[in-house]
């Protein structure tokens, strides 16, 4: 791996690869602009090509070309140097051949799963109006490769089998064995299918929620665990909120797909969103990269409320700056965004602009069920509030 990374700095200087991500002005021998890991209006972040590294007066961050791509675009060493490596020319070997075959052949799956689920959306009016009625615009439903898998049990094998074998097909969890039988069947059917992308933007992963409710399925399925998908590991939409949650400073986490499709296609696109588990310790690392601020969102009903908490525990403990954004009824970001009867949009801001400190939103919430004696709920919360908050 060190004579690769030595490939990739001989052929790649620090201006090459920032100026990718910044303007760049020439300041004597070296180059300045403002600094991407702070907010600054005086640029104090300067690119030196003799030393080839960067360095910045205001925030004291420093290093070369790959701590910059880690930094910048939320990557850890390994994913740095496959970016730079694609930059440079230069082909990047972590596994054997063998493993690194297969994986390129289960990403080519579920490609291709997506472009299928794309496709017959297309086919389903009765669908496309479902997505407009609950909000979404066309360039939303496009962007994110909203599809629809349809009700039928092999529909989705008939077209992949045609390229990949059936061995590929069950390791990324899209086909299901019959019990007691050797036959296979669609794991996804009659389901609006919402791609997972990993940080690189590949698909790894579905969602699917059902369209007809029949009683019996669940509302919402999801992929399994498999070689290229690790739910703890993943959120939804991380791949195009990044630059944002850095430009921004910080990061809103939902807890559906359509609380996040939502609040993008409303302008907020530094946020993510958990893809049927609790945030955990990994989903902060990732967010941790970018900002260490933090704004949850989840439903303002008793579990989002407690699933606020459990999350703001674990942020804290990993020196993360956690607010909590209050949505009024019982909503969720989508419903509040999409609510016809107001300006879901300002509403959805203001949500954001004014979030507490997870403490004084705590006590908040135990002051609406306990309410003090003496009624004067203001005093109490301000005295408690100057106490407890850092």
């Amino acid at each position: 791996m060190s004579s690769q990374v030595e490939q990739i700095k001989e052929k790649l200087g620090i201006v090459d690869v920032v100026s990718q991500y910044l303007k760049l002005e020439k300041a004597g021998s070296n180059f300045r602009a403002r600094c991407p890991f702070h907010n600054e209006k005086t640029p104090s972040f300067f690119v030196s090509p003799t030393r080839n590294s960067y360095y910045c007066f205001g925030c004291n961050a420093k290093g070369d070309i790959f701590s910059f791509v880690e930094a910048f675009e939320g990557l850890d060493f390994v994913g740095a140097l496959k970016v730079l490596g694609e930059k440079a020319g230069v082909q990047i070997v972590f596994e054997n051949k063998q493993d690194k075959d297969e994986r390129v052949g289960l990403y080519s799956v579920m490609e291709k799963a997506s472009m299928f689920f794309e496709e017959n959306l297309k086919k389903e009016s009765k669908i496309q109006e479902y997505l407009k009625e609950r909000g979404l615009e066309e360039k939303t439903i496009t962007d994110w490769r909203i599809g629809y898998a349809p009700d039928s049990w092999s529909s989705l094998i008939d077209f992949l089998k045609k390229t990949h074998s059936i061995q590929e097909i069950e390791k990324v969890g899209l086909i299901k064995k019959k019990e007691g039988g050797s036959e296979y069947y669609d794991r996804f059917r009659g389901r609006i299918m919402f791609p997972i992308f990993d940080n690189s933007g590949r698909v790894v992963a579905f969602s699917g929620r059902i369209f007809k409710d029949d009683g019996k399925s669940a509302k919402y399925m999801n992929s399994p665990e498999t070689v290229l998908f690790s739910k703890s590991k993943i959120l939804y939409g991380y791949d195009r909120a990044k630059f944002s949650i850095r430009k921004h400073n910080f990061s809103i986490v939902v807890e559906g797909q359509m609380d996040l499709l939502m609040s993008h296609q409303a302008g907020f696109t530094n946020t993510v969103a958990l893809s049927g588990t609790a945030l955990t310790l990994e989903h902060i690392e990732l967010l941790k990269r970018l900002s260490t601020n933090i704004v949850l969102a989840f439903d303002s009903d008793n579990a989002g409320v407690a699933s606020s908490g459990k999350s703001a525990i674990i942020g804290l403990e990993n020196n993360m700056d956690v607010k909590v954004a209050h949505l009024k009824d019982g909503n969720d970001p989508a419903d509040v965004i999409n609510n016809p009867s107001a300006d879901g949009k300002q509403e959805w801001k203001d949500a954001i602009k004014n979030a507490k400190h997870i403490v004084e939103f705590s006590l908040n919430v135990l002051l609406d069920k306990y309410p003090p004696a003496g009624g004067d709920k203001r005093r109490l919360l301000l005295q408690a509030s100057q106490t407890v908050l850092p």
